[in-house]
């Protein structure tokens, strides 16, 4: 996804990169608050005294964890997950700001394209077990603006070996966002646990 939105590619296309760019980031969002806002409204449908008990919270703790168990198994094992992606033909069907648009708000919903890590699955686990629509939304906005914001990294992108070098550094900074997410994944898990005991 990284490699289709760029100066270089949006040029050939007769589009501006900057605007498919702010569409894509503004769908992303866009994607990120549904997918958040519909998993807390979800959640709220549980009472508040239900979803606060210890046997959720250690509930909802043990299938993060399950998620970081299968995200840190060593091989290229992915998530359980669909196989549906983003339409490449939109690239060349439709302006870049349309694309933009439509390609972030279907990979800030996250549910509906290929899931390749767990912390898809613990945004709407934390965001229904919030039942908060302002905490849902919330959640929703950083996840789809988080997957979003590698795009920017292409903004420099005039020729051939200035996308390979945008390469490199995203191969060089995978490591450590998987290392990220693993962290966050545990600590949200960690924290649950604790709320369980402390009920």
């Amino acid at each position: 996804m990284l490699s289709s939105i760029s100066p270089l590619g949006e040029r050939a296309r007769n589009s501006r990169w900057w605007l498919t760019t702010a569409a894509y980031l503004v769908g992303s969002l866009v994607g990120g608050l549904a997918l958040g806002g519909l998993a807390a409204l979800l959640g709220s449908a549980l009472p508040e005294d239900v979803r606060a008990s210890s046997w959720v919270l250690g509930a909802v703790a043990l299938l993060l964890l399950v998620g970081l168990a299968y995200d840190s198994a060593p091989g290229s094992q992915m998530v359980p997950s669909w196989k549906r992606q983003v339409d490449v033909n939109w690239l060349d069907e439709y302006r870049g700001w349309v694309m933009g648009l439509g390609f972030g708000v279907q990979l800030g919903f996250g549910l509906v394209t290929i899931i390749t890590s767990a912390t898809t699955y613990g945004v709407v686990l934390l965001a229904a077990l919030s039942g908060d629509l302002g905490a849902g939304l919330a959640i929703g906005a950083v996840f789809g603006l988080v997957r979003a914001l590698p795009s920017l990294l292409m903004g420099r992108v005039r020729d051939r070996s200035a996308l390979h070098l945008v390469f490199t550094r995203v191969e060089r900074g995978a490591k450590p966002a998987r290392i990220m997410a693993r962290v966050a994944l545990g600590g949200a898990a960690a924290a649950l646990l604790v709320a369980a005991v402390g009920s």
